[in-house]
């Protein structure tokens, strides 16, 4: 039985609601605390959660012409493999690839891990959660260094702390599936 994409997207949020939405303070990667925390991985590594944000995510992207999607680690990762085996079944594969936070010390000492992405190649990055957009732009940063354009971010939530600002004074789009306010609603 194929569900529509707002099915999907209905299953997804409920699954973040139940699995990954917490409230009570934390501290974020940004330094900021926080009255709540949406702890993505909970449901981007388990099959369904997985599955259902490829999906989406593939939707959403449908339309663009690019040479890869991927983003920094660790939001990314496992996002990166269901978007790798969807896109195959679906008979458009794309090549994906992972950032690290620094260049490996060893072997070709690399940042981006994956497919060689070609000098002028347009890329669509994705991250699980945006908040401040600060991974988004650091991998705005490894790319611009090897000539590689960023077409568009995709984020499974954004936080509506800064992340579309920032992103937008670097001239990129970012669109999210979720914003967080919809989880303290509900």
């Amino acid at each position: 039985m194929t569900q529509s994409i707002q099915e999907d997207k209905q299953r997804l949020f409920a699954i973040l609601k139940k699995e990954a939405f917490f409230l009570g303070k934390i501290i974020l990667s940004s330094g900021k605390e926080s009255d709540y925390y949406l702890d993505a991985r909970r449901v981007t590594l388990k099959a369904e959660g997985a599955y259902l944000c490829a999906k989406i995510i593939l939707d959403l992207i449908k339309n663009d012409q690019f040479a890869a999607i991927g983003g920094p680690t660790l939001g990314a990762d496992p996002l990166v493999g269901a978007l790798g085996v969807l896109s195959f079944e679906a008979g458009r594969p794309y090549n994906t690839f992972i950032i690290r936070k620094a260049p490996k010390s060893h072997g070709k000492q690399q940042q981006i891990e994956g497919p060689i992405i070609p000098d002028g190649g347009t890329v669509i990055l994705i991250d699980d959660v945006a908040t401040t957009g600060k991974a988004f732009i650091e991998s705005l940063d490894v790319l611009d260094k090897m000539g590689i354009k960023v077409k568009k971010c995709v984020c499974l939530i954004d936080r509506n702390e800064g992340g579309r600002e920032a992103l937008k004074a670097r001239g990129c789009e970012l669109i999210s599936i979720f914003k967080a306010e919809e989880f303290l609603k509900s």
